[in-house]
């Protein structure tokens, strides 16, 4: 009987402690909950001070656009105004720039001119001058000319006057010499001096030098002409006699003392006497001076 009363007991006893164990599962479950539901509380919480804290940055930032934006459009207004204000200068400059150039244009212009104007007239001024320069050098040249011409000529006739005296005086002691000599014969003893009659001979070769370079209308040319060939005659006469060498052929045997210059007037090869500085004197066929002449050697 224990055993039929246990047994029901035990039956209603087993759906009663399941349903307590189930409650309190459900209790520890609604515990848990609660707890989540607390943390996501705290979150959301932390998530609204996040969100109001990030409202007062934008409302801040707001403000702070608006301001800019305020900015911007005074700058926009103000670069407006400038860039107004810069275009009407700029007009301004460009309108005075061209009035500046079309000013300097017309002073280049009226310069150049002027410029030109006074080129010309130092050009003309300069011609004008340049030939009455040229017409003064060659009245001056002229006038020079003249009296150089003049002086010249005025030496040449002083030159035959002092040359004709000369050879009247030579002429004079060859006869006086001449004189002597007829002594001389009587008596054969004595030497024959012959120092006058080289001197005789080397003022013959100047002589006959300065008369081919003189104009043969100088005054007393031909009268020292006369008197030199009287000379000559004479020189002869006494037994003298001047060896003729100008325009001769040098050759290598001759007795002389001989310079020698390079020409280009005669053939090549060829060697001409030019120039009779000493004459070659002979005196009854021997020689008693030797010459002393320059010769022109063809390059």
């Amino acid at each position: 009987m224990n055993k039929t009363l246990l047994i029901p007991i035990l039956l209603c006893a087993t759906p009663l402690f399941a349903q307590e164990k189930k409650s309190d599962l459900q209790q520890k479950e609604i515990v848990a909950l609660n707890q989540k539901l607390n943390n996501q509380q705290i979150i959301i919480s932390k998530q609204k001070t996040e969100l109001a804290k990030l409202s007062v940055k934008t409302e801040k930032q707001e403000k702070q656009i608006d301001s800019l934006k305020i900015e911007t459009n005074k700058n926009v207004q103000n670069i407006q105004a400038i860039a107004n204000d810069l275009g009407t200068k700029i007009q301004q400059t460009e309108t005075t720039a061209k009035d500046s150039i079309s000013k300097l244009d017309k002073d280049v212009n009226t310069n150049r001119l002027y410029w030109i104007i006074a080129t010309l007239a130092t050009l003309l001024l300069g011609g004008v001058l340049y030939w009455l320069l040229g017409k003064r050098i060659a009245t001056s040249k002229t006038d020079v000319e003249t009296q150089i011409k003049n002086t010249k000529k005025s030496l040449e006739e002083e030159s035959i006057k002092l040359d004709s005296k000369l050879v009247e005086v030579l002429d004079t002691q060859l006869k006086l010499r001449q004189e002597e000599k007829q002594i001389v014969s009587a008596n054969s003893t004595i030497e024959i001096d012959h120092s006058l009659a080289l001197k005789v001979a080397d003022e013959i070769v100047r002589i006959h030098k300065n008369l081919q370079q003189m104009d043969v209308n100088t005054k007393g040319l031909k009268q020292l002409s006369a008197s030199v060939k009287r000379i000559q005659d004479n020189f002869a006469s006494n037994g003298y006699e001047l060896v003729e060498m100008l325009g001769k052929e040098y050759n290598e045997g001759m007795k002389v003392i001989a310079n020698f210059i390079p020409s280009e007037d005669i053939e090549t090869g060829k060697q001409i006497i030019t120039r009779i500085i000493k004459p070659q004197v002979n005196f009854k066929n021997e020689m008693i001076q030797s010459a002393q002449i320059e010769v022109s050697v063809g390059e």
